[in-house]
């Protein structure tokens, strides 16, 4: 008889084509578990009939010899070799027909089958719930436009006033100081050609187009987005999103939309009470250190901003309101049972807001230009 294996023994065929397996030491998961490949080479090149157990040497086991009986019974079955388990212990024997008992179920055993680049793409960091989220979302929304979508008048207004009235102190202070950094820039620049005066074309343009809505979106998105984030986290965690579900309210439409419809609402106005800001900072640094009169900066800014510039930084405001909403939103549903899950909704939605925003922006410049706006 030749040992293969330190716990492992393949003896020879009998008359009646049997091979026989001798296991002997101990079988558990803290000895190691053994390879079961010797007694397949054997089973392919001998071809027996059955498989018997020879188990007198066997110490102590647990589910490391169960496993491996398993794996044993399978190959077995692919050779159409019978495994005689009489010889076994009780105890293995039991198990044995439980394991078999209850079916496995697909998909839970592992496979090297290749999977192309842009299917794992499609399938990774929650694409496929982002995507479910966002169909949900548009659905909601065509029956807000149909006016069967169901929320509550004081939930909107309550968020409408969260993400307007609070947010201006924060909004007013950015803007401002983004404009007097335009205009200081500027002026660095331009004094040396003695064009100091277009410093007022600067601002205007800059902070019409670009800056306005940019910095606006950048605020909410660190201020609301995350909040909105944290609102529904919590609301998971404490389990009333399941509540709501349970008395059949959908939480789109009555957590999701409110909150949706009142950025986009309120970010046009902010885009534009922010432009207003910035034109007044650079309109101070101006004043004050190019020696230009307040209405030489007032009709130089008026005649440099036009309709067009006005228009499409409020349309891209609306556009990045409903970003900010959508990754807050997603991020909050998204959110983990514990307390600490919360918390990373909330860093999530920031991140992947300016995320979107700037992506947004630089798709947005590429369309104008090829509009010729």
């Amino acid at each position: 008889m030749l040992t293969l294996e330190p716990n492992i023994a393949v003896g020879r065929i009998a008359a009646d084509g049997a091979l026989s397996i001798t296991l002997s030491g101990a079988w558990t998961l803290r000895s190691g578990f053994p390879s079961a490949g010797p007694i397949a080479r054997e089973i392919a090149t001998s071809r027996p009939r059955s498989l018997v157990f020879d188990v007198r040497d066997l110490g102590a086991w647990d589910s490391a010899l169960v496993t491996f009986l398993r794996h044993l019974d399978a190959l077995c079955e692919s050779h159409q070799v019978a495994m005689r388990r009489d010889a076994l212990p009780v105890g293995v024997q039991r198990l044995l027909a439980l394991a078999e008992a209850v079916p496995e179920k697909p998909g839970v055993r592992r496979t090297s089958v290749h999977t192309p680049w842009i299917a794992r793409l499609g399938t990774t960091a929650g694409s496929v719930s982002a995507v479910a989220f966002v169909g949900e979302v548009a659905s909601a929304t065509w029956r807000l436009t149909r006016r069967s979508a169901r929320f509550r008048i004081g939930d909107l207004a309550v968020v409408v006033q969260e993400c307007g009235v609070q947010a201006l102190p924060i909004v007013t202070l950015i803007s401002i100081l983004v404009g007097m950094i335009l205009a200081f820039v500027g002026a660095v620049q331009l004094t040396r050609f003695g064009a100091q005066i277009y410093v007022a074309d600067l601002v205007a343009i800059a902070v019409v187009r670009e800056m306005g809505c940019i910095m606006t979106g950048i605020i909410m998105a660190g201020r609301t987005g995350s909040g909105f984030a944290a609102q529904l986290g919590t609301m998971k965690v404490t389990q009333e999103i399941d509540a709501l579900t349970t008395l059949g309210l959908p939480s789109i439409e009555f957590l999701v939309l409110p909150r949706i419809v009142a950025l986009c609402l309120m970010m046009p106005i902010l885009c534009v009470y922010a432009d207003v800001l910035g034109i007044v900072g650079g309109a101070g640094v101006g004043v004050s250190m190019l020696d230009l009169t307040l209405v030489q900066y007032v009709r130089e800014t008026v005649a440099a901003i036009t309709l067009t510039s006005f228009a499409t930084g409020i349309a891209k405001s609306v556009f990045f309101g409903a970003l900010i909403a959508i990754a807050g939103c997603l991020r909050g549903m998204q959110c983990g049972k514990s307390s600490a899950s919360v918390g990373e909704a909330a860093t999530s939605a920031v991140v992947t807001g300016i995320v979107l925003i700037i992506a947004a922006d630089g798709l947005f410049a590429v369309l104008l230009n090829v509009l010729g706006i």
